[in-house]
């Protein structure tokens, strides 16, 4: 079987697309590739000169483009509030941004930072722009997570990490987050009869400015494969018709199946009433159906 690459993406012409983080990493592959195929995209990302210039070089490959910035801190809930309340329709949301293994601290709401950032943030965003994505035929929402979730685990009595801080332990923590999260929202947009197609990726081992190396940075290159290999399943799943709401993709677009821990519903429901309760976003657009 020949294997899925973006040449194999439909026209997205009329299609309207966010991509957090997309000045760099897998994300600027993502918002690139959208553009190419027409869609009308919105790299969000924290810092406004490196957003700029991902819009001017996505401009440069693909001269024409419709692409725009649109400043998103997904450390500062304010931040998220003010960059939905910017967008005005919506095909295409795709959680990508991220950090990763970075000392303790928190957001600018007080939540650990790795939690706050990769899973809170994006929580948020997603129930802001719910009923934009709701209105839309067809509309997705990609999460972006890693292999990492395998060993995430959450004390929902100790989400700041008090108690003790590992870099691993929290990262991996927040992306079963994103895991738990992506699956929860798919069970309550069916249930509630909206037609919304929620996945969740895993990019396998890439070479973006997440990863901290230090000294053995000039190694990256040779050791992990470039972004744009690692934008693969997110594009694959936030464009080719032969997705489900619910799945899984890894590398090459290739089906994975989420740790027991990360399948587990009840888990879920719990990250998703006290992601609400924290973030004070509550996701009517799902409610009362």
């Amino acid at each position: 079987m020949t294997a899925w690459t973006p040449a194999s993406m439909p026209d997205l012409s009329g299609k309207s697309a966010v991509v957090t983080g997309a000045n760099s990493g897998i994300g600027f592959p993502t918002a690139l590739e959208l553009a190419r195929h027409g869609a009308h995209v919105v790299v969000a990302a924290r810092d406004r000169g490196r957003g700029e210039e991902a819009v001017a070089r996505i401009l440069r490959e693909v001269p024409g483009a419709q692409v725009e910035y649109g400043r998103l801190d997904l450390a500062d809930l304010s931040s998220v509030r003010e960059f939905a309340a910017g967008v005005r329709e919506l095909d295409l949301l795709i959680n990508n941004a991220g950090i990763a293994m970075v000392p303790k601290g928190t957001t600018k709401d007080g939540f650990e930072m790795q939690f706050g950032t990769n899973h809170l943030g994006h929580f948020a965003l997603t129930g802001l722009l719910l009923p934009l994505l709701a209105a839309a035929p067809g509309a997705r929402v990609v999460t972006v997570s890693s292999d990492a979730h395998n060993a995430g685990r959450i004390d929902f009595d100790d989400l700041g990490l008090e108690r003790r801080y590992g870099r691993m332990a929290a990262y991996g923590r927040s992306k079963l987050a994103n895991v738990l999260f992506a699956l929860e929202l798919q069970r309550r947009a069916d249930k509630a009869g909206v037609g919304l197609l929620s996945t969740v990726t895993h990019p396998g081992a890439t070479a973006t400015r997440i990863v901290k190396v230090g000294p053995l940075q000039p190694l990256v290159g040779l050791l992990l494969k470039p972004a744009a290999a690692g934008a693969v399943p997110s594009l694959y799943a936030a464009t080719s018709p032969d997705v489900r709401g619910g799945e899984f993709f890894g590398p090459k677009a290739k089906p994975l199946v989420p740790s027991e821990r990360a399948g587990s519903e009840e888990l879920a429901a719990r990250l998703w009433e006290v992601s609400a309760e924290l973030t004070g976003v509550r996701y009517e657009a799902l409610a009362g159906r």
